[in-house]
């Protein structure tokens, strides 16, 4: 294979300047080095005095003429620009390295860090910022380090609010849920999820920030406070020649325009590299937690099934007590199997997925209950045992899961490419090359043409259903044994949702250990085609589960028949005898602190009997055990089937 030549290599390993951020990147460039080249600019000592000649005009010798002392101005403004600067922009990095961090760790641990973060702020925003800084710099005497100490207490606080709530923002966005479903390291998360999406507001607030700083220092320094003369800053040259600006307005006029080219530099730079940072704003990507419940010892499960929830209870905190928002949940998940969860929303599917994943909110908890898993290495592991760093290795790497929003499931400032690689190296060790190769493979597995051109492209330039196969790919990253896809085909039209089904069911087939799937829905249409075995929920319980032809075609509670005839093939199946008018479910689900006695379905349901509200129906099991059904009138379907 021929060698590209050295520039042809460089040119591709590192990225060209957007032509938006080269303006202000030259402008800011030469109004930053222009200071530090000083002794190249002019051969003057800035504290040079002359007193014959004091407030010279302009001349060749001296380009900007010499102020009040017979100083070289040119060299004043150049090396007053270096001290200012620097007091600035080290302040400013300070502040934003410190704050930022502290707003991380406090939007993403919460807890205790939550309160540090906050009130640590709320102490120092208490206090006037220049009044702050009069008290410290006259406590502890002027110079150039007290003032960057002073600038970078003063100015953490606010670096850390908009970390705060930026990052709360984010963290709450399905593309971090989905990175913490695959496993992925908190720190990692932290640093490489959620910090670039919250990289823009941070660039502005710095921006703002290194703005005031100088603002600042140039105040302190006009009052005295700040530089020690005769070291110079802008500040003192506006000083000095406040008492001279009537006889020579120059001496006052080049200082602030200095402040205000460095201000305005500044500004517009990161304004641009604010919508640079979002490829969403480039036209087109181009230049224009809970704390787990005590577990069980792991029970012995036939060979074939891959995962099991016994008897599960979450428990939603409340000021006036825990709520239980799932109640007696047990499913068993098998290899090459696929098990739907179907019900209303709010029925609790969701948020049984996300127990099995280890990812509830923070305000629920596993009250009661075992969540088992069978990992690669072919032992069960009690899930709700587990720590997070056990958790993290898990996620991803034995189960993984498929989120609803194809739109915002992916994280929109990285490249499709780069979050798959991380999502394989999170899990197995192998040079990039090779993870970059398995992830270019996965794409053609899951059907996207030109999949290596894919992969070095946006989440924006992608349609809705490639996003969700790209999606899909990651989940398969790393071979897991349980696949979880919560709705992946709500957002999407008909024809890509027919799509989406026929590539999961091949994946299924294909699946070389044994893939087991478990598909939450509300379209019994799309259960119909896709599932092995159905479990209807309502109200946080299983009310009816069986074989997935038998369940659609009789159902034995009367929920399930009233989803059944609110659809329109579900209405055909059951040969109802209403005409073709759909039949709406009456009444709303009920909240789960205000479950009615006995059955929860019995207020809207048109068969129940006074007995319904005695006592909570158990599942009442078929004779061959193959079906289930939580109803009072479930024994009696069953001998009728």
């Amino acid at each position: 294979m021929t060698a590209l030549p050295l520039a042809a290599r460089r040119s591709r390993r590192l990225p060209k300047l957007p032509k938006r951020m080269i303006l202000p990147a030259v402008l800011l460039a030469l109004l930053i080095v222009t200071p530090f080249a000083a002794p190249l600019l002019t051969p003057y000592d800035p504290v040079q005095i002359s007193v014959r000649d004091r407030l010279a005009a302009p001349s060749w010798e001296h380009w900007l003429g010499q102020d009040e002392f017979g100083r070289d101005r040119l060299a004043r403004v150049l090396y007053g620009g270096q001290v200012s600067l620097t007091v600035a922009f080290v302040a400013t990095s300070i502040a934003c390295v410190i704050g930022t961090l502290f707003g991380l760790i406090g939007a993403y641990f919460r807890g205790p860090f939550e309160f540090v973060t906050t009130r640590l702020a709320d102490v120092v925003l208490c206090f006037p910022p220049i009044l702050l800084a009069l008290l410290v710099v006259t406590l502890f005497g002027p110079g150039a380090d007290t003032l960057v100490a002073v600038l970078s207490i003063l100015y953490f606080p606010a670096f850390a609010r908009i970390a705060f709530s930026e990052a709360l923002r984010v963290s709450a966005l399905d593309f971090v849920e989905a990175s913490r479903a695959l496993g992925t390291p908190s720190h990692r998360i932290v640093l490489k999820t959620i910090l670039p999406n919250i990289a823009g507001p941070v660039s502005v607030q710095y921006s703002l920030t290194a703005a005031a700083a100088i603002t600042i220092e140039s105040g302190l320094s006009f009052l005295g406070l700040g530089v020690v003369p005769p070291a110079p800053s802008w500040g003192q040259m506006i000083r000095g020649a406040r008492a001279f600006m009537n006889q020579d307005p120059l001496g006052i006029l080049i200082p602030c325009v200095a402040l205000t080219l460095t201000i305005y530099a500044i500004n517009f730079f990161c304004d641009r590299l604010r919508d640079t940072l979002d490829p969403k704003g480039n036209a087109g990507g181009k230049d224009v937690t809970s704390v787990p419940a005590p577990g069980r010892a792991p029970v012995q499960e036939e060979a074939d099934v891959i995962a099991s929830v016994r008897d599960l209870r979450l428990e939603l905190r409340h000021p006036k007590g825990a709520v239980d928002v799932i109640e007696d949940v047990s499913l068993t998940l098998r290899a090459n199997q696929c098990t739907a969860l179907v019900g209303e929303s709010g029925s609790g599917k969701s948020l049984t997925s996300l127990a099995i994943m280890g990812l509830l909110p923070g305000a629920i908890r596993q009250a009661d209950g075992a969540l088992h898993l069978r990992r690669k290495q072919g032992g069960m592991v009690d899930l709700g045992a587990l720590g997070p760093k056990a958790l993290e290795d898990v996620r991803g790497n034995d189960v993984a899961m498929i989120f609803q929003e194809p739109m915002t499931s992916l994280n929109p400032i990285h490249k499709v490419g780069a979050q798959m690689v991380e999502a394989i190296l999170s899990h197995r060790k192998m040079p990039r090359a090779e993870a970059r190769s398995r992830a270019i493979a996965l794409l053609e597995l899951v059907g996207i043409n030109e999949a290596a051109r894919r992969f070095d492209g946006y989440p924006h330039e992608m349609s809705g259903g490639m996003r969700q196969r790209v999606m899909i790919a990651m989940a398969l990253t790393c071979e897991p044994r349980l696949l979880i896809a919560d709705e992946p085909t709500t957002a999407l039209d008909v024809t890509i949702q027919a799509e989406i089904i026929e590539l999961l069911q091949k994946l299924r087939q294909d699946y070389a250990d044994g893939l087991s799937l478990l598909f939450i829905s509300h379209n019994l249409g799309i259960v119909s085609e896709i599932a092995d075995r159905v479990v209807v929920m309502y109200s946080g319980q299983v009310v009816e589960e069986g074989p997935a032809q038998q369940v659609l075609t009789d159902p034995h509670h009367p929920y399930t028949r009233a989803l059944m005839e609110s659809m329109p093939s579900a209405h055909a199946d059951l040969h109802s005898a209403r005409g073709d008018r759909l039949q709406a479910i009456s009444g709303t689900p009920p909240l789960p602190d205000a479950r009615p006695s006995g059955c929860s379905f019995r207020d809207r349901c048109p068969m129940a009997l006074p007995a319904c509200a005695e006592a909570r129906p158990p599942l009442f099991a078929s004779a061959d055990g193959s079906r289930a059904a939580r109803c009072i009138r479930a024994p009696e379907a069953q001998e009728a089937a």
